[in-house]
C-alpha cells in the first residue's frame, strides 16, 4: 500500500509574471502591466495539479527562508499537498520571470536560487517518500546529479516520469528509467542533439525511444499529443479552447498524466486525461491558481 499516488521531486519558484503587448526583442525595451507574484516553479506545479485533481501527492524540494518561500509552502498546504519533503533555507527560494503576451504565450527566465541546493543527499535522507510513492516526477529545474541520484534510489515497482525542462542532454541510466520521457518539440530536439530527425514528432519520438526510455511522450500544444512506446504510437487530439495565459500548462498535463499512469491507465488514456487538464489549465491566468479540479476537467 503506498501512502502516496505521486511524489514530485523538483522546483519551487516565486513566478513574478508581467503582461506585454509584445516580448522585447535583443536591446529593446518595452512597457509591461501591473507585477503579479504567484506561487509557481515546476515541481511545486506539479504537485499541486495533481493533488487538486485529487491524487495524494508530496513534494521534496527546497525553498529560502523568506516571503517567497511562505508563499509556496502556503500554496502547498492550500491545495492538498504534504509538504514534509519541503527543505527550508540555504539560499533564497527561486524566482521566475516571466512576460506573457496577449495571445496567452509566455517567455521565461529563472533564477534557481534554493532549487540549486537541493542535492543527492537530500534525495537519499527522504528514501522514505521514494519507497511511500507510487509514482515519481522529476524535472531539471535542480540540479541534474539531485535527479540522477532519484533514479538510482527509485524503488522496485515505482514508476519514473521525466520531463527534462529545461533541456539539457540526459546520461543513459536516467533515460532507461523514464516512463515515460515526456518533452515538446524544443525539448525533443535537444535531446536528440545532432540526429536528423525530421519534422515529424513520429520519428523524434521513435529515435527517443532508442535512446532508452520505456515510453515517450510529445506534447504538441493545440495539436495534442503523440505517445510511444514498444507497442506502438498514438496520437492524442487536444482540446480547444479560447487560451488566456499558457503558464503552467505542461506542469499540469505532467502531473496528470502521472497519476492516472499511477492509476493503472494506459499511456494512450492518461495522456488523453492530460490534454484535457492541460487545456482547461490555459483558460485561466497564472500558474497555479489555473490549474483545475478534477470535475472542472469533467465538465470540460
Amino acid at each position: 500500500m503506498y501512502d502516496y499516488d505521486l511524489l514530485v521531486v523538483g522546483s519551487a519558484n516565486a513566478d513574478l509574471v508581467i503582461g506585454v503587448e509584445r516580448r522585447p526583442g535583443a536591446g529593446e525595451t518595452v512597457l509591461g502591466g501591473d507585477l503579479a507574484v504567484h506561487p509557481g516553479g515546476k515541481g511545486a506545479n506539479q504537485a499541486v495539479a495533481a493533488a487538486r485533481l485529487g491524487a495524494r501527492t508530496a513534494l521534496l524540494a527546497r525553498v529560502g527562508d523568506d516571503a517567497h518561500g511562505r508563499l509556496l509552502l502556503d500554496s502547498q498546504r492550500a491545495a492538498g499537498v504534504d509538504t514534509v519533503g519541503v527543505l527550508v533555507g540555504g539560499a533564497p527560494t527561486g524566482v521566475a520571470l516571466i512576460t506573457v503576451d496577449p495571445s496567452g504565450d509566455n517567455s521565461i527566465v529563472v533564477s534557481p536560487g534554493a532549487n540549486g541546493r537541493l542535492t543527492p543527499t537530500d534525495v537519499r535522507a527522504a528514501s522514505c517518500l521514494l519507497h511511500a510513492s507510487r509514482v515519481v516526477s522529476a524535472q531539471l529545474e535542480i540540479p541534474l546529479e539531485t535527479v540522477v541520484e532519484v533514479v538510482r534510489n527509485l524503488p522496485e515497482g515505482s514508476r519514473f516520469v521525466l520531463n527534462p525542462s529545461p533541456p539539457r542532454p540526459l546520461p543513459a541510466e536516467v533515460l532507461a528509467a523514464c516512463d515515460p520521457l515526456i518533452v515538446n518539440e524544443h525539448e525533443a530536439r535537444v535531446i536528440l542533439g545532432d540526429v536528423p530527425a525530421g519534422d515529424r514528432p513520429e520519428n523524434w519520438a521513435g529515435i527517443l525511444l532508442a535512446k532508452g526510455p520505456r515510453s515517450v511522450v510529445v506534447t504538441l500544444g493545440a495539436e495534442g499529443a503523440l505517445v510511444a512506446s514498444v507497442e506502438g504510437v498514438t496520437r492524442v487530439p487536444s482540446v480547444k479552447v479560447d487560451a488566456v495565459d499558457t503558464t503552467g500548462a505542461g506542469d499540469a498535463f505532467t502531473a496528470a498524466l502521472a497519476w492516472r499512469l499511477g492509476s493503472g491507465s494506459s499511456l494512450a488514456e492518461a495522456a488523453a486525461y492530460a490534454a484535457r487538464v492541460g487545456a482547461a489549465a490555459v483558460t485561466k491566468r497564472g500558474a497555479q491558481e489555473s490549474f483545475p479540479t478534477a470535475a472542472e476537467v469533467d465538465a470540460l
